[in-house]
């Protein structure tokens, strides 16, 4: 009987994160033919955690545009992530009219000219949402405006050690 709650339970949350990506996806302009498309490929990632099998991101300034925080707004309530989603939300605020004009003009597939940025952005929802859909941990994400990794680790090394204990 608790197998099946689980199995249940898991079911539930891969369709909600399906729903709300086939939501972000269309409300951020993306081109459904483009993107069956394309070659599938893995998503690259910053930093995976073994033993535990967390994902770490360290998003610099570009990952904060409006298009980040309209599509970090439509998540699924209760959705299970490593960062604290309104405070991100409030970063994109803060931070999108400068990264709004990073590579404003470079096409991306499936978001067609000057997609890169809703590419960006659809591209962090896939790895905050599918990964614990699938059972996984929340990606831990790092803000790093100052595009120093390093520094980033540094400042936030304590509150990453204790999310990835075993």
């Amino acid at each position: 009987m608790d197998q099946r709650i689980g199995a249940l339970r898991s079911a539930r949350r891969a369709q909600a994160a399906y729903e709300a990506l086939d939501d972000i996806f269309v409300k951020l302009d993306g081109k459904v033919a483009e993107q069956k498309a394309k070659r599938r490929r893995v998503l690259p990632l910053d930093f995976v955690h073994e033993s535990t099998g967390t994902i770490v991101e360290f998003d610099e300034m570009q990952h904060f545009t409006s298009f980040r925080r309209h599509s970090l707004e439509l998540y699924p309530e209760g959705v299970s992530t490593g960062f604290d989603l309104d405070r991100y939300i409030v970063i994109c605020h803060d931070w999108s009219t400068r990264a709004d004009n990073y590579r404003a003009a470079k096409a991306a597939t499936g978001f067609g000219p000057g997609g890169r940025q809703k590419q960006r952005a659809y591209f962090d929802d896939l790895r905050d949402l599918a990964v614990p859909a699938m059972g996984g941990p929340g990606v831990i994400r790092v803000a790093c405006f100052d595009n120093d990794g390093r520094a980033a680790y540094a400042r936030e090394r304590e509150k990453l050690q204790k999310l990835m204990t075993v």
